[in-house]
């Protein structure tokens, strides 16, 4: 991870990534703030268990979000896209709770850290930021539902789709680079399971398969 302090440059990414945070002394706050940070392909941003210490703003790159169960067992639950931010993080702020996620960078990713004591302060100063954070809410919200609604009601072929699909708009690529196994254990599935199922779309015409690459058809 790498990290840099430079006021004119987030004031720019605010106003470029973030729009609807229109406020004048909200866009300075954030500025004088906030810190740049960058993080490499697969780097660990925050681990089940950890202390929030900042609520990021995705600027560029994506974050893969993940649950994990008392027995051990991961499972995928979204990513987090240029001018978004992880409501649960907020969350674990407010509460001073340990994190019941992890985040991963999907791929070199650039966010906005914004220190966790003016999350609250800034809630009731700035209208912008209350709202904010509250369509992030929802956002998350529809998003659980959808998981929740997928593994309920949809066979492994159809999870797996949608877990294609998803991960081919966070990396802004039909290729994905990815192992079987890493694909079974974002799905709480077997191995042998998502291989079955690879080699079934690929003979249907739908992906096309190479080592440790997926690409969408």
């Amino acid at each position: 991870m790498i990290t840099e302090k430079a006021r004119p440059e987030i004031l720019s990414l605010i106003r470029q990534h973030y729009p609807q945070l229109a406020e004048r002394n909200l866009q300075d706050a954030i500025a004088d703030e906030g810190t740049i940070m960058h993080f490499k392909s697969g780097s660990l941003i925050m681990d089940f268990g950890a202390y929030v210490k900042i609520m990021p703003l995705i600027i560029k790159g994506s974050i893969k979000v993940s649950r994990e169960d008392e027995e051990g067992n991961e499972l995928f639950l979204y990513y987090l896209k240029p001018g978004e931010t992880c409501s649960m993080s907020f969350t674990c702020c407010l509460m001073d709770k340990k994190s019941e996620i992890r985040t991963v960078a999907e791929e070199d990713t650039t966010l906005i850290g914004i220190p966790t004591r003016f999350m609250d302060e800034w809630m009731s100063r700035y209208p912008s930021w209350k709202n904010f954070v509250m369509t992030s809410y929802d956002n998350r919200m529809l998003e659980l539902v959808r998981t929740i609604d997928s593994i309920a009601f949809k066979k492994m072929d159809e999870r797996l789709m949608d877990y294609l699909e998803q991960k081919a708009e966070a990396n802004g690529s039909q290729t994905l680079n990815a192992t079987h196994q890493e694909i079974a254990y974002d799905l709480n599935a077997s191995r042998e399971a998502i291989s079955r199922l690879l080699k079934q779309l690929e003979k249907d015409g739908v992906v096309q398969l190479g080592r440790n690459r997926i690409e969408l058809l």
